[in-house]
Order: structure tokens, then C-alpha cells, then sequence
């Protein structure tokens, strides 16, 4: 009768693991339509409205993927099947995408057009597209680079790869294999971050089946992937190797400046001031940064100008407290200098405190995003890997809906207006809002209680 009984559990737990795993491939097949989708329309910019709602569709369908993968059986078979199709879906959703051309941003051409200049001798933090006439100054959708008016303002590490890619990946798509390959590394990274954690499978798609992060790393070519995924280095071996992790962190703050505000924390962790170590950790970025600025010498009286400038003239692009902040204080330059005031508070905090360096990253990347003056779809990629530390729904919710904010690009399309629509940031920014409220809510009245680990989909 045991035998029996153990036979036949047996076979009902290898029929919910064959279940289990038929719902995970029918969902990455549903994926890989609304993606093929997106591909077969070509130019998205063109079909803003049916790019905006295949991504929302496809948020759903990531949603209930993730909601199946973190009830997975609890069977080793089970989870290398669920890590297997979790791997096999980042791939083949990233591959789809990647022959399009960029059309729903500008940047990539722009960082296209400085690899081109500086193969031609020139400084892109010195000339602008309107004062150098070399390359194309006008992308293939017609219209005119970004900041056009302006030198570039991205981080040095970045201009390089951006030099060589333009002298050894000329096309529109090949330019953005670099930053695919990022994307790509980012997942193998993120696996290697939580070979320890319970649910593995499950935090690890957080990231790689993100419809956000597909769409625009490998069907736009944004290069914050360079330092996302130098961010995951840094992350990856901070706790065996802080030293060289604090000069991988230099490394990623000099592709998107957004990694400095940890260098405080990554320092203390490397036992700054009184250690060997954090000093020479502290040196190498600063040998790293000068590094990587030298060829670039020649503009660094120019460079807080450029900076000014940009801060004056791009601002309020998709953003949320910072707007309700520049409302009530009625000036720009306050509301930036507030939420510059509470990030790096945040930051100074998280060292003295020594904190986690995926929560204190969790925390200053969330700050810097709402109190940002611009918080443009692509930024909000930064959260998502810390994510799969901190399942925390309401930001997941906020990564699908930045689909939304792309109904910019249809008044820019028919009219050249560039005009955020208040009605889309409501849509935007209101279910997120009130979703946190509620979690802090729910928190606050669970504590005299319960505790839990907050990383739930519940």
C-alpha cells in the first residue's frame, strides 16, 4: 500500500511539473508574438499607438508569468526546467528585437554621430551637431539629433565605446551590439547574484523577460545597459572583493553618471578611511577617471557650462515629484536642488549606515527617478535588476506603464510638438503612487503582528 501511495504522488507531482512547465512555455510563446509584433511593425515611432499597447499587453502576460514562476513546484526538476525556459525566453525576445532600427528614441544616433566625430578629430564635448557639419545631423525618421544645439553631456567611458563601436559598427543596428551584448551579460550577472536566493527563477525574469528592459535595450540600443551591467559586476563581488568592486562601480559611473551616489557606501564597505584597501580602491577609480577623461582634456573648462545649459533647458520630461515640487516652490532650480538634496542625504545615509548595497542602490535609483526633472522611459531600466532583490509590485507596475509615456512621440510625429500629455503622467504615475500607498499601509498595520520579507507579488 506505501508503494502505491508514494507511486502516486509520484506521478501527480510529475503531472503539476509538466503543468507547471507547458503554462511557463505557452507564456513565453505569447511573449514572443507581441515581440515578433513589434518587429513586423518596423518603425514603432510610426505605430506608437500599437507599440504602446503591445507593451501594456505584454506587461500582463509578464505579470502572470511571474505570478506562475513564484509558485513553482518546489522540485530541483522543476527549477532547472524554470531556469532553463526563463534563460532561453531573454534570448530569443531579445534576438527578435535587435534587427530593428531605433525609431522610438533619438539617443543611439546621436551617440552614433559622436563616435563619429571623434574618429574625424574632433571633441564631442567641445562641437555640437549644429556647429560641425559631419555625419548625419538628422536621423532616419527625420528628425533632428538630440540636443542638437548642445556638446554632449554623457560620461567619458561611454564617448569611447561609442568611438570604437562607430569605427568597427557603422549601421544603425550594428551600433547597438554593444549594448545588446550588455543586456545579455546583465542576465548572466543577476543569475550569478542570486545562485543563493529562494525563487531564483523567479527574480531572475524580473529582469530578463521585462518587456521594458527588451524593448529598449534590444529594440532601441540605450547604452545605460553598458552600466547596468557594470553596476551588476560591482554588486556581484562586492562581499568577496570590495576593493576592485568599488573601481568596477567608477567603471559604471563613468558610462551614466547615476552609480557616483553609491561610491560614499562602496567605499565604507572597502573599510574607508582605515583600510589599505578602500584607499587603493579609491585611487584606482580616480586613475580610472582621469583615464578615461584624457583624450577628452582639451574640454573640461567647457564641460559645467554644457551642464548648466542642459539643466536650464531639458527638464520636466515625464516626470512626477519633481513636478509637483517645481508647482509649489514656482521655481525649477529649487525642485532640482531639493530632490539633489534628499538623493545625496539618501546616499551619505546609506554609508554611514553601511547598508545592503542592493537596498541602499534600491533606494537612491528609486529617489533619483521620482525627483528627477527628467525621468525618460529608459531611466527607469536602473530599477528593474534591483528588483529581482526587492519584488516590491508597485515599481514593477511602474516599469509596464512607462509604455505610456511613449504618446509623446504622437503630437511629435504629426505636429513636432514635444508636449507630455498631464492626462498620461495621471495614468502613469497615479496607480504607482497609490500602490505604494497602500503596501506602507498594509506594512504599518501588519508590524505589532507579522513580519515578512516584503519580496512577494502578494
Amino acid at each position: 500500500m506505501k508503494s502505491e501511495s508514494h507511486s502516486g504522488a509520484a506521478a501527480s507531482e510529475k503531472r503539476v511539473r509538466w503543468i507547471h512547465t507547458a503554462a511557463l512555455l505557452i507564456g513565453l510563446a505569447i511573449l514572443e508574438a507581441l515581440f515578433f509584433t513589434l518587429y513586423h511593425f518596423r518603425n514603432l515611432e510610426a505605430h506608437v499607438i500599437g507599440t504602446i499597447f503591445i507593451g501594456l499587453g505584454a506587461g500582463i502576460v509578464y505579470f502572470v508569468m511571474l505570478y506562475a514562476l513564484e509558485r513553482r513546484p518546489e522540485t530541483a526538476k522543476a527549477k532547472r526546467a524554470a531556469l532553463w525556459i526563463v534563460l532561453a525566453g531573454a534570448i530569443l525576445f531579445r534576438i527578435t528585437l535587435l534587427p530593428l532600427a531605433p525609431t522610438l528614441s533619438d539617443d543611439p544616433y546621436r551617440y552614433h554621430w559622436d563616435g563619429q566625430i571623434q574618429l574625424a578629430g574632433h571633441n564631442p564635448y567641445i562641437a555640437s551637431p549644429d556647429t560641425l557639419p559631419i555625419g548625419s545631423r538628422v536621423t532616419p525618421t527625420g528628425h533632428l539629433l538630440p540636443a542638437h544645439d548642445m556638446p554632449n553631456i554623457y560620461p567619458p567611458l561611454a564617448e569611447l565605446i561609442f568611438r570604437e563601436a562607430a569605427r568597427y559598427l557603422p549601421g544603425a543596428v550594428a551600433f547597438k551590439l554593444p549594448f545588446f551584448g550588455a543586456d545579455l551579460l546583465a542576465v548572466l550577472l543577476l543569475a550569478g547574484c542570486l545562485r543563493n536566493s529562494v525563487r531564483r527563477e523567479f527574480r531572475l525574469a524580473i529582469y530578463a523577460w521585462n518587456p521594458l528592459v527588451i524593448v529598449e535595450f534590444a529594440g532601441t540600443g540605450h547604452s545605460d545597459a553598458l552600466a547596468i551591467a557594470a553596476l551588476l559586476g560591482a554588486l556581484l563581488i562586492i562581499r568577496s572583493r570590495a576593493g576592485v568592486s568599488t573601481i568596477v562601480l567608477a567603471a559604471s559611473a563613468l558610462l551614466k553618471v547615476f552609480p557616483v551616489m553609491l561610491f560614499p557606501l562602496w567605499l565604507r564597505r572597502a573599510g574607508w578611511p582605515r583600510t589599505t584597501r578602500s584607499w587603493a580602491a579609491g585611487l584606482g577609480s580616480v586613475a580610472l577617471a582621469v583615464l578615461c577623461f584624457w583624450p577628452y582634456r582639451a574640454a573640461l573648462g567647457r564641460i559645467p557650462a554644457t551642464l548648466a545649459y542642459f539643466t536650464a533647458h531639458w527638464q520636466d520630461n515625464n516626470a512626477s515629484l519633481f513636478t509637483l515640487l517645481r508647482m509649489f516652490s514656482g521655481h525649477a532650480s529649487v525642485a532640482a536642488g531639493i530632490g539633489e538634496g534628499i538623493v545625496v542625504g539618501l546616499a551619505l545615509w546609506a554609508a554611514a549606515r553601511r547598508l545592503e548595497p542592493e537596498r541602499a542602490a534600491f533606494l537612491i535609483f528609486g529617489a533619483i527617478l521620482l525627483l528627477s526633472p527628467n525621468a525618460y522611459p529608459w531611466y527607469f531600466t536602473w530599477i528593474i535588476p534591483l528588483l529581482c532583490f526587492f519584488s516590491n509590485p508597485a515599481w514593477l507596475l511602474l516599469t509596464i506603464l512607462q509604455f505610456l509615456s511613449y504618446s509623446v512621440l504622437i503630437g511629435y510625429g504629426i505636429l513636432g510638438t514635444w508636449h507630455w500629455s498631464p492626462l498620461m503622467l495621471w495614468l502613469e504615475y497615479a496607480p504607482f503612487y497609490g500602490w505604494m500607498g497602500w503596501l506602507v499601509f498594509r506594512a504599518n498595520a501588519a508590524r505589532p503582528f507579522a513580519s515578512g520579507d516584503g519580496n512577494s507579488l502578494q
